[in-house]
């Protein structure tokens, strides 16, 4: 079974039930996790409204908040279940790389996260990272729909 799970999160509500899904998984396992978030960096010309309507010092607060936000739900979730967790949060220009290389490098053997987050056009136009991170990953990734 496993014994490492990595959870992606964007703070959606999907990804929110996709948590509490992976924590009763990996209770069940008697696996650790790592819950990450990644921000985006602040980009001039964006499809993100968040950076549309911040400067970058704003923006950069705002996600950074809204990070630690989404990591100590989750950490107080894996407490809640007597799940070992570590939250990190990570910024990358691509988030499904930031993902599957954070995998790696924390040795994990699954991916569990939500089938999608972004709506409307940015999702159309950057593509849905849950179907990037199962083209790129080298380790299994369960999607919760």
């Amino acid at each position: 079974m496993f014994k490492h799970i990595l959870i992606p999160t964007d703070g959606s509500a999907l990804s929110t039930t996709a948590i509490q899904k992976a924590l009763q998984l990996a209770h069940d396992a008697h696996a650790k996790v790592t819950v990450i978030t990644v921000m985006e960096p602040f980009h001039v010309f964006s499809m993100d409204s968040t950076q549309l309507a911040d400067t970058r010092s704003a923006y950069e607060k705002h996600a950074r908040d809204a990070a630690r936000h989404y990591l100590n739900v989750a950490t107080e979730q894996a407490e809640a279940l007597g799940v070992e967790c570590e939250a990190i949060h990570v910024e990358h220009a691509m988030p499904y790389k930031a993902i599957t290389e954070t995998a790696a490098e924390k040795g994990c053997d699954l991916i569990a996260m939500a089938s999608h987050g972004r709506r409307g056009a940015a999702a159309l136009l950057l593509g849905s990272e849950t179907v990037k991170v199962l083209t790129h990953s080298s380790i299994p990734v369960l999607v919760y729909r």
